[in-house]
Order: C-alpha cells, then structure tokens, then sequence
C-alpha cells in the first residue's frame, strides 16, 4: 500500500511501483508497473499501469498520464477516472511514443488530463 510521510507530503518510489489503483467508485482497477520520469526535471509524466486484473479488454500495460491519477491522502490510494471504454480506446504505446509529442497530446487528450508541457503537470 502506498504510503507518504505526512509532515513532508512526499511519498518514496518504493510505495509507488505495485500501488493499486481505484475508479472513482472505489473499486480496485489495476495496479502501478513503473513511471516515466523526465530526467532534465525529475517530474513523473506517466504512470504505466497493469490493468488486466480490472479489464484484460486489451492484455498489457497501458501509460497514463500522472496527472490523470490522483492521490486520496484519506484512504492513501491512488485513484482515477479511467473507464473500460477510455482504456479500450486508449493510444497504443511503444518505446518510441515517450519522443513523440503527438502520441503524446493524443493520450493526454484521450483521458482528459491537462498536458504536463502547457504548465499544468503536479
């Protein structure tokens, strides 16, 4: 289960990788694989999540963006409005999608997440 340090607000990778993540409804819908972070700023751009568990609708992982999870620090979870319609839909990714700025505006776009480059990322 994820975990934060509740004086700093901070929470270690450690409890990140393998955090479960909820739909809206509190249901669990998958789990966090890894992040992709962007080295010159350190910041989280996409968590890549496994959501077989919750749909198998298409086997894999499937790369959302960061600020499309939020973090309930109530219940210290990850959650987020991902439908079985948004993920049957989503992007595909592969290694070159993280270079590619269209696949890029496409996803964000596609979960209604603000893009991480206009400003809006946490």
């Amino acid at each position: 289960m994820a975990t934060a340090i509740p004086n700093l607000h901070m929470i270690s990778s450690e409890h990140i990788v393998g955090a479960k993540v909820f739909d809206q409804g509190g249901k669990e819908i998958g789990e966090i694989d890894h992040l992709m972070i962007d080295p010159a700023t350190g910041q989280a751009r996409y968590a890549v999540v496994n959501f077989c568990g919750f749909m198998c609708l298409r086997k894999g992982h499937h790369a959302v963006p960061w600020n499309a999870l939020c973090y309930d620090m109530d219940r210290r979870r990850y959650v987020t409005s991902v439908t079985e319609h948004l993920l049957e839909d989503a992007p595909e990714y592969d290694d070159a999608s993280w270079a590619d700025r269209d696949w890029e505006t496409r996803i964000h776009a596609h979960y209604g997440a603000a893009p991480y480059w206009e400003g809006a990322a946490r």
